[in-house]
């Protein structure tokens, strides 16, 4: 049985007719991040790649800016608890993190004002992307060959890191989107990838949280297979990252420019 998956009895029902049949369904369970010695949030997440989702999370929250800040990361102490220890030199910003200013749905700030927080400490792109539409065209056909745990469970999210040159260079998966973009970031991190030149493909909508993530590793154009948020388009606007919604080929849509 696969970590991230597991095996449930159900009844299927078609045509009037019932039978009972074995299936698969995506596990979620809490991780407790512990950052020397002080809880720093619980994450909802489908095990493994847990190392990359810590990293990844560190990094889109502001926590750190290199992998090289991480002292260590032990996933073993206890179950579903991670405990981060960074350098002695590399502190907290507690209070800024307990205001949950990178939350859009529960910071208490309107949609301007999060906005504007979160460009303070990941300031807007300066250069678009310039990547080539037929080569992002290709990218959904590549990300859905390497979803093996989509194609067990059906219920599972994806994030795929491109190169500026289409080639699939990361992808993750998870049954929460956010963490699954944290660990396809944090895999990038810890692999020092230069993320400005790569674009980014998540399998569902495209909402605020994934943008400011995106931001903050400097990834360049993000798209999607569904729709983008208003505020996601507003971020964009403001962030100056390119960003595509409904990536179904051969159509897509531009909600900021390439170039």
């Amino acid at each position: 049985m696969s970590l991230s998956s597991s095996s449930v009895k159900i009844t299927r029902w078609s045509g009037g007719k019932s039978e009972a049949l074995g299936d698969q369904v995506s596990i979620e369970e809490p991780l407790q991040i512990i950052i020397d010695g002080r809880p720093l949030a619980v994450l909802m997440r489908t095990p493994g790649d847990d190392e990359f989702l810590i990293m990844g999370f560190l990094l889109t929250e502001g926590i750190i800016e290199r992998a090289e800040q991480v002292r260590r990361i032990d996933l073993d102490a206890r179950d579903n608890h991670a405990l981060v220890f960074l350098i002695e030199d590399h502190a907290c910003d507690w209070e800024r993190l307990t205001r949950h200013l990178f939350s859009a749905s529960s910071c208490g700030l309107c949609g301007k004002a999060t906005i504007d927080a979160i460009l303070q400490s990941h300031p807007p792109l300066t250069q678009q992307s310039t990547i080539d539409p037929q080569l992002i065209q290709n990218a959904p056909d590549l990300m859905r060959a390497a979803q093996a745990d989509f194609d067990s469970t059906g219920g599972i999210h994806a994030s795929a890191i491109f190169s500026q040159h289409g080639e699939l260079l990361i992808l993750r998966e998870d049954i929460g989107r956010h963490n699954a973009l944290d660990k396809a970031i944090g895999e990038g991190l810890t692999l020092s990838l230069d993320f400005s030149h790569c674009f980014l493909l998540v399998s569902g909508r495209i909402s605020f949280e994934l943008m400011q993530k995106a931001l903050a590793a400097r990834l360049p154009l993000v798209a999607g297979i569904s729709a983008p948020s208003s505020l996601a388009i507003s971020f964009a606007q403001s962030s100056g990252q390119s960003l595509i919604g409904f990536l179904r080929p051969p159509k897509m849509n531009f909600y900021t420019p390439l170039s």
